[in-house]
């Protein structure tokens, strides 16, 4: 009988299936690195664009900080401006109010009486002054409650006085001035924007 020694070939066999399992193996380990390189490079490029979305947003954030900074500062700006023109304005009022004051006093004045003291206080002006006659003092007094910058004319006095042989009524005036500009500007203050 013959023998057939069958060891060699299961010996074979045997490193041909190890073998096998071991490229298969290798295969799975290599495919497994590559899943986990494809990954962690995702994740690196994700982090990446993460990074520059983060840099660009803190850049945008200095920016409008700056055009924040400006804004604050024009704004300053403003109210410092509307402060200075409101002092003008009243300075502009106090300059022509008494001087508008003293022309509508002057232009209500006929010719024959002159005016010898102005006294202003507050809202309140008294006024003395001599006439020829009390016409001519009811005729002021009609003038000045005619004009818009005078209200509530008043005679306090009115006496006969002999100035140098001259027969001359001397009177006393009290009445109120009106501030239509002042109070048109509070107004509008008031209403404000």
């Amino acid at each position: 009988m013959i023998k057939i020694n069958l060891l060699p070939m299961r010996a074979a066999k045997r490193k041909e299936t190890a073998r096998q399992q071991v490229i298969i193996m290798a295969g799975v380990l290599i495919v497994f690195v590559l899943i986990f390189l494809s990954f962690y490079s995702y994740l690196l490029m994700k982090i990446s664009s993460t990074k520059d979305e983060i840099a660009r947003s803190e850049q945008e954030i200095a920016e409008l900080k700056v055009k924040i900074g400006k804004i604050n500062e024009l704004e300053k700006l403003k109210s410092e401006v509307s402060k200075k023109l409101d002092v003008l304005n009243q300075l502009r009022k106090g300059r022509t109010g008494p001087a508008q004051r003293l022309l509508t006093l002057s232009q209500s004045t006929p010719d024959k009486l002159w005016l010898t003291d102005y006294d202003e206080k507050d809202t309140s002006v008294t006024v003395k002054g001599m006439a020829f006659s009390e016409e001519y003092i009811a005729t002021f007094m009609k003038s000045l409650e005619a004009s818009a910058e005078f209200a509530n004319v008043e005679l306090v006095v009115s006496e006969q006085v002999d100035l140098s042989g001259l027969k001359l009524k001397k009177f006393e005036l009290k009445f109120n001035f009106e501030m239509p500009n002042i109070a048109v500007a509070d107004a509008a203050k008031k209403a404000g924007p």
